[in-house]
């Protein structure tokens, strides 16, 4: 029911299937969120969050015990029991490989045998294919990704420089590139919604990547909010990864060939996050808002609600007051819209910014948008 309001009184009317309509607006908003939070100085103020569980680590934007402080994303990795990495001999064997079977069954479920399907390269389920056995994830908080990561602006970039202590020498860029991609674009046979294939990038003066070239390097999954990147984002050919023997001084060196693999088995959860972290020069990328509107329209036409039965529109003669003569055009005011149900329970009240004149011969329509 719509109503229009004319100080005390109403004048009610039906709504018909033309009078309601229903839109969908995205907003999206630019997340940055730089190396200083994630792996600069900043950091050594309290921001990082570990737990005694060790299974993973969570990093705020300010010292996590301020009230202040917002959860920005937590970090994990694991590796699948079918790795070459699998060994009761590692650190936390267990845990690592606990944490790759329940990020893979959220994300690719089972398959007809009841198995947890691997995390898969290319998204091609039913062919199989390669599959991403050895991985570090970001669980971004919804604060910062709203109902989902938008498609196509998705940007890491990781110092691979050799040197621990200074690995931003030499940098790559991890996007989404396919999401932005009509063919073959994101892909929609996950459980956990639509995702899409993280590529990496180098630059024309590095030797690490050759220009121009994208190499996948892990699958970022829009609506969770989950990023899966590859180890071979940080080792070499020989090992799986993407860099050429060329760059044998940098990722490629003795220590840098078995780094990532050597962080994953030999140290905590935790301390394979620090140093996953530390290699993180910026991370940003638009969320995205989904606003889904009822819009009503209440339309006031040439012969409606150009009466008002406040007492107060007639003077004590029964005369009209707004009525100069008694040959002009009877006229009133509306102010005020509602929305009614059935039972003429007031639902919904929208005020006009001034009072709008309806006579014959005029007609209106008031545009009434709910959002949620």
């Amino acid at each position: 029911m719509a109503a229009t309001k004319s100080t005390t009184t109403r004048s009610y009317k039906t709504f018909g299937s033309n009078d309601v309509s229903t839109t969908k607006t995205l907003l999206h908003e630019n997340i940055p969120i730089t190396g200083s939070i994630i792996s600069g100085t900043y950091t050594s103020d309290g921001n990082i969050k570990n737990y005694s569980h060790g299974m993973f680590q969570t990093v705020y934007d300010y010292p996590y015990l301020s009230s202040s402080a917002n959860h920005i994303f937590d970090i994990t990795a694991g590796y699948s029991p079918n790795s070459g990495l699998s060994s009761s001999a590692n650190t936390l064997n267990a845990k690592k490989i606990n944490i790759y079977n329940q990020m893979a069954q959220l994300l690719f479920g089972h398959d007809s045998t009841g198995s947890i399907r691997e995390i898969d390269d290319d998204g091609d389920l039913i062919s199989g294919g390669a599959k991403i056995r050895e991985c570090c994830f970001f669980n971004f908080s919804r604060l910062l990704m709203k109902d989902e990561i938008k498609k196509g602006s998705f940007q890491l970039e990781l110092g691979v420089g050799g040197a621990h202590t200074e690995p931003f020498g030499r940098r790559i860029l991890v996007t989404d590139y396919s999401g932005s991609l009509s063919t073959p674009g994101f892909f929609d046979n996950s459980p956990a919604g639509e995702y899409g294939i993280l590529f990496a990038t180098g630059s024309a003066t590095d030797a690490l990547l050759p220009a121009n070239q994208r190499y996948p390097v892990g699958l970022l999954f829009y609506q969770a909010g989950i990023a899966v990147l590859s180890g071979s984002a940080f080792v070499g050919t020989t090992y799986g990864g993407i860099y050429t023997t060329t760059a044998s001084s940098d990722m490629l060196s003795t220590a840098g060939n078995d780094y990532f693999f050597g962080v994953l088995t030999g140290s905590s959860i935790s301390g394979a996050a620090d140093a996953i972290r530390h290699r993180i020069y910026n991370l940003q990328f638009h969320n995205t808002t989904e606003l889904n509107s009822l819009i009503y329209h209440c339309r006031a036409h040439s012969n409606e609600f150009n009466y008002s039965a406040n007492p107060s529109y007639l003077d004590s003669s029964g005369s009209i007051r707004v009525k100069t003569t008694t040959q002009d055009d009877p006229r009133s005011y509306i102010t005020t819209v509602g929305l009614y149900s059935t039972n003429n329970e007031l639902l919904a009240v929208g005020k006009l910014s001034e009072p709008l004149l309806k006579k014959p011969g005029v007609e209106h329509t008031v545009r009434v948008r709910l959002d949620f």
